[in-house]
């Protein structure tokens, strides 16, 4: 484990369920794809690890849980405007998900 964090520092995360309405290969990429995502109304493009486990269809009409206030950024030629959580199971993605009514939006506490 690492140093622990206030819960001050943890509010700043802003953690929301979101729903992946798409998600396609990202050409001469193999390990990741471009995900749009619904976060309340809102829509964003997010790039997503673990392709070469997970193809595009397991991702659509999903829920999922999303750090929405990450500083955007460019991985091959998509900007990515948050990240989906999962957990690092012997180097496996194993995607946070949503286990019940949630509706994309809903912030994580």
């Amino acid at each position: 484990m690492t140093g622990e964090v206030s819960i001050e520092e943890f509010k700043k995360l802003d953690i929301r369920v979101c729903r992946v309405i798409s998600a396609e290969r990202i050409p001469g990429r193999s390990k990741i794809l471009k995900a749009i995502v619904d976060v309340g109304g809102e829509q964003r493009t997010v790039v997503v690890g673990g392709a070469d486990i997970y193809g595009p269809d397991y991702f659509k009409d999903k829920l999922f849980i999303l750090l929405a206030n990450l500083q955007p950024k460019e991985i091959a030629g998509v900007v990515s405007k948050g990240m989906l959580l999962a957990a690092d199971v012997g180097g496996k993605p194993i995607w946070l998900t949503v286990d019940g009514p949630a509706p994309p939006g809903s912030k994580v506490t």
